[in-house]
Parts: structure tokens; sequence; C-alpha cells
């Protein structure tokens, strides 16, 4: 009889993890064929050369997914969402991907993507508790 015992933990080793992700992307790639996944960061820069807000994510299957989305409470109200929205899209199109898709549970974030032209998909009512968390794409 196989004894197969289950470990959690908070703490996993890199290789478990490189391990895991690794066999996931082989059986991906047979079955709907390779992601192509590339990371892609739309960084802004004030004239000191600091970051002030970045964009985080990366292209796979004709997609791009916006993982981070961040900009400095100095720059907030100054389009910078917008235009690193526009630069990740643009750079998305010459990787041939066909759409994106973000995530939110902040209110004047969920606005900001709406007028980008993203739309509603889904949504997570409390998560975090008081919030609810909202699923957007964008059809290019």
């Amino acid at each position: 009889m196989d004894e197969t015992e289950i470990h959690v933990t908070a703490t996993p080793s890199p290789e478990d993890l490189a391990m895991v992700g690794e066999n996931l992307a082989a059986f991906n790639d047979t079955d709907v064929g390779a992601a192509n996944r590339v990371p892609i960061a739309v960084l802004a820069k004030d004239e000191s050369g600091e970051v002030v807000a970045g964009i985080s994510g990366y292209t796979a299957w004709g997609w791009l997914y916006l993982q981070w989305l961040w900009v400095a409470d100095s720059q907030r109200g100054k389009g910078l969402a917008r235009k690193m929205l526009d630069a990740a899209e643009g750079e998305a199109r010459k990787r041939g991907c066909h759409a994106a898709y973000i995530d939110t549970f902040n209110p004047v974030a969920l606005r900001t993507y709406q007028r980008a032209g993203y739309e509603p998909f889904g949504e997570l009512k409390d998560f975090p508790v008081g919030r609810t968390r909202t699923f957007l794409q964008k059809r290019f």
C-alpha cells in the first residue's frame, strides 16, 4: 500500500517550489502548449533615477498578466498608472498578446483600470474582509 505523507509548511525550500513549478509547466506544455512566459516590468523614475511607480507581471499564452501596479503617494493623480498600463499593453501587443488581466481590492485602482478599458469578469467578496477583490480583463 502507498503511504504518501502530506506536509504543510510556511517555509518551503526553493528547490521544492522549483520542482512543483517545473512539473506543472511541463504538464501544461503537454496539455495546452508552451506558455512562452516572459516577465515584464514598467518603471517610472523621477529626475534622480528613483523608481516612483511600477508594474510587474508577465506575458503567457497570448495574455498580459499585470501582477503588481504601484504608484508612490507623491506621484498619484498624475496619470502615471495609465501611462504605465499603456506601455505594458504596447509591449504585450508586440509579444503577440490579444488581452490583459489584473485584479484589485482597491476602489480607486478599480476605477483607474475601468477608465483604461478594463472590464470586470469576476469578484471575491470579503477578500480581504470588508473589501471585494475584482478581476478585470481588457481585449486588445
